[in-house]
C-alpha cells in the first residue's frame, strides 16, 4: 500500500489551509452544493483544484446541515501531527520526567515504520469520521474517490471501502499503537476530526484515550495542540 503519500499529501493540504492557502468552508460548502458524489459535479471543479483538501472535506463532515465549525478550526493540526503530539508530551510531562520509551515522531520514520504508522492514522481519521455515525454512501463513495485521486494504489482502496464499513472499536485501533508517540498521535489525528459538541464523537475520543492509556494530562494537552494548531496561535495560551 502507499499509506504514507495519501497522508502526506492531507497533511500538505491541512498545512496550506492552516496558513490561508485552501478555503476549507468553501470547500466543504461545494461538497454539499450538488455534486452529487461525482468529482465532476458542481463541486468537482474546488475538489479537482485541491484533492487532498477534498477527502479532508469528507472527514470533517460534508453532509447538508451538519456542524463543520469545531472540525475546521483543529483539522490545521493535521499537518504537523507527528510533531504537535510530541510537544503535548512535553509540555504535560515536563515535571515528572516523562515515561523510559517514548516512541519516534511520525516526522523521524521513514521506510515500514512510516508506512504503518501513516495506515493507523488514516485509519483513525476514518474511524473518527464515522462516530456520529452519519457518514452516508454518497459520502463514503465520495471519500474513496478522492483518496484515488490523490493517489491510492488498488490495495489502499480495498483497505479504505474495508474500513468505511468495519465495526467502530476503540480498543482495536489503540491496539495499533506501537509506542506512547504513536498513541499520542493517533488521538490527535481523531481530535481533529472529531466535534467536540456531538456527544457520540466525544464518547469515541474518551474510549479512545482510554484503550490507549492516556491519562486526562495528556488529552488536555493534546486537545490544546490541536485548537492552536486550528488557530495558528503560538501555543503560549493558557488554559
Amino acid at each position: 500500500m502507499n499509506a504514507q503519500r495519501i497522508l502526506s499529501q492531507l497533511m500538505r493540504q491541512a498545512g496550506d489551509g492552516r496558513r490561508g492557502g485552501l478555503d476549507v468552508q468553501g470547500l466543504l460548502g461545494g461538497l454539499t452544493s450538488g455534486a452529487g458524489g461525482k468529482a465532476g459535479g458542481q463541486g468537482g471543479g474546488r475538489l479537482g483544484s485541491a484533492l487532498g483538501g477534498g477527502a479532508l472535506g469528507v472527514l470533517l463532515g460534508s453532509k447538508r446541515g451538519r456542524k463543520l465549525g469545531g472540525k475546521a478550526l483543529k483539522y490545521g493540526a493535521i499537518a504537523g501531527v507527528g510533531a504537535l503530539a510530541w510537544r503535548a508530551w512535553q509540555n504535560a510531562r515536563a515535571s515528572s520526567g516523562g515515561e523510559a520509551h517514548e516512541g519516534t515522531p511520525l516526522d523521524d520514520l521513514q521506510g515500514e515504520p512510516l508506512e504503518r504508522r501513516s495506515l493507523v492514522l488514516l485509519q483513525a481519521m476514518i474511524m473518527a469520521a464515522r462516530a456520529d455515525g452519519h457518514v452516508d454512501e454518497r459520502e463514503r463513495a465520495l471519500l474513496t474517490e478522492q483518496i484515488d485521486a490523490i493517489g491510492a494504489d488498488d490495495e489502499l482502496h480495498a483497505w479504505v471501502e474495508r474500513q468505511l464499513s468495519a465495526p467502530l472499536d476503540a480498543l482495536a485501533l489503540a491496539r495499533q499503537a506501537d509506542s506512547s508517540q504513536a498513541a499520542r498521535e493517533i488521538y490527535l489525528a481523531s481530535v481533529a476530526v472529531i466535534d467536540d459538541d456531538n456527544p457520540m464523537e466525544r464518547a469515541w475520543l474518551d474510549q479512545l484515550a482510554s484503550g490507549l492509556s492516556l491519562d486526562e494530562d495528556m488529552k488536555r494537552s493534546l486537545e490544546r495542540e490541536a485548537l492552536a494548531a486550528g488557530e495558528g496561535s503560538d501555543h503560549e495560551e493558557q488554559w
